[in-house]
C-alpha cells in the first residue's frame, strides 16, 4: 500500500490539519492569499520534502561509508513562473553545508548523492495524478 495522508480544512483562512496517522502538521496560505499564515503553504511542503530528502541522503551515505559527519544544513529556494500558455515552470536551487572531517572528494560525492535522492528522482519521474473523487462519510478515517 502507498503513502496515505488525511487532511481537514478549517473554515478560517485555508488552515488545514494534515496527518499520516502518526504525525500532524498544519498547512495554510499566506495573508496575501487570504490565508491566516499559521502553517506551511503547499509550496513550502513541496520544497521541504525535497530539501529534507537531500540532507537526509547526505547523512545516510556518510553513515553508510563510516565518514565522520556532524551537522548537515541546507538552504533551498523554489521559484515558479507561468508561461504564455499558462503552464508552470519550476526552478529549485539549493546549497548544503556538510560539517565533519571529510575530504573534498567525499563532500563532492555526498552532494552528488543528494541530487539522486528519492524525492528528487520521484519528482523528475512519471506522474499520474488521478481526478479527485468525493470522499463519503463512511470512508472518512480522520
Amino acid at each position: 500500500m502507498g503513502k496515505k495522508i488525511n487532511i481537514k480544512n478549517l473554515p478560517s483562512g485555508y488552515q488545514s490539519f494534515i496527518t499520516n496517522g502518526r504525525h500532524s502538521v498544519t498547512g495554510d496560505e499566506p495573508l496575501t492569499s487570504k490565508g491566516t499564515d499559521l502553517g506551511f503553504s503547499p509550496e513550502d511542503f513541496i520544497l521541504s520534502s525535497l530539501a529534507m530528502c537531500k540532507v537526509a541522503t547526505v547523512r545516510y551515505i556518510a553513515r553508510k561509508n563510516n565518514w565522520p559527519i556532524e551537522d548537515v544544513d541546507g538552504e533551498f529556494e523554489l521559484n515558479v513562473k507561468r508561461g504564455v500558455d499558462g503552464k508552470l515552470s519550476t526552478t529549485v536551487t539549493g546549497k548544503i553545508k556538510i560539517e565533519g572531517n571529510l575530504t573534498e572528494e567525499q563532500k563532492t560525492e555526498l552532494l552528488r548523492q543528494a541530487d539522486a535522492c528519492y524525492v528528487h528522482r520521484m519528482i523528475e519521474g512519471e506522474w499520474n495524478i488521478e481526478q479527485v473523487q468525493e470522499l463519503t462519510e463512511e470512508e472518512l478515517t480522520v
